[in-house]
């Protein structure tokens, strides 16, 4: 069954899903260009091999958090350390836009998909308007320093280990409010190229959904994955698990939605890690030579 996925009329989606991934990080690279350009000047295949690299170190930390590391060993010596404190910039973008797409997915999950015989085990629809609720108070408050990152980094600046450091954040001001704009915006697009993906494979493993409860739910699953930490080891069960059980209150087909999952993790995650352990491998034979 899930062999004969790949060939016949299907094929042209998976292999669109592999492509999408090339444009994904094609995406994350044109962001981490606009982070740096006030340190230094990346070309887009610097940077766009330096995304990988993040990807490979970032493999095995909580919610991907070394991915930051990878990127920054493309970056001039005295550059590294205020490369990860401007990474920031891009993980709280794609953060506001996974919260604010995750916040509609539930509004309209809430109001279109949950009934009678569509229900999410453990989780009433009283503590789901109170997660959307709260979750709107929070990315608020989030996107507001996002937009004003010298209150950001006064709060920093109160934590005494922190404030020793606060030349590095001074960067961080820099940003002029069309750049964050940008930023936000190229996050948008990678946003939606997660959901064609989804959408793609969904149809290549043959779980019928109707694309928009499928994108509800897809939201709501992006929002459980950024809420929860894991290391990308762990996470393919975990977003196995979340998958049924969003998924799977509108199809039967759970070894089609575990391999969506499955696949998703591999095009996404697995492959673009190999290669960057390949361009990691090359920084630093460069260097020993």
């Amino acid at each position: 069954m899930i062999s004969t996925s790949f060939t016949g009329e299907n094929r042209w989606k998976f292999l669109l899903v592999i492509t999408l991934m090339l444009v994904n990080w094609g995406i994350e690279a044109r962001k981490w260009q606009l982070q740096v350009k006030g340190i230094q000047l990346l070309s887009f295949g610097q940077a766009f091999k330096a995304i990988l690299a993040g990807q490979a170190l970032g493999f095995n930390t909580i919610n991907r958090m070394g991915e930051s590391v990878g990127r920054v060993a493309f970056l001039k010596e005295g550059n590294r350390i205020r490369g990860v404190v401007l990474s920031f910039v891009g993980s709280m973008a794609q953060i506001i836009v996974t919260f604010i797409m995750g916040i509609f997915s539930m509004i309209y999950m809430r109001a279109y998909i949950l009934n009678a015989e569509h229900q999410l085990e453990g989780l009433s629809v009283f503590w789901v308007d109170g997660l959307v609720y709260v979750l709107t108070m929070g990315i608020f408050l989030f996107s507001l320093l996002y937009f004003k990152m010298s209150i950001l980094i006064k709060l920093l600046e109160k934590i005494p280990f922190i404030e020793r450091y606060k030349f590095f954040l001074e960067k961080l001001e820099d940003f002029h409010w069309k750049e964050l704009i940008g930023i936000l915006s190229l996050s948008f697009g990678r946003y939606f190229v997660f959901l064609l993906q989804y959408l793609l494979l969904l149809q290549v493993f043959n779980v019928p959904i109707f694309w928009l409860d499928a994108c509800a739910l897809v939201g709501v699953m992006f929002l459980v994955l950024a809420i929860v930490p894991t290391i990308a080891l762990a996470e393919l069960g975990f977003r196995g698990k979340v998958s049924i059980l969003l998924l799977g209150m509108m199809s039967s087909n759970t070894v089609g939605i575990i391999a969506t999952a499955a696949g998703i993790w591999i095009i996404n995650l697995i492959l673009p890690a190999i290669a960057g352990t390949l361009f990691i491998l090359g920084v630093r034979l460069f260097r020993n030579k």
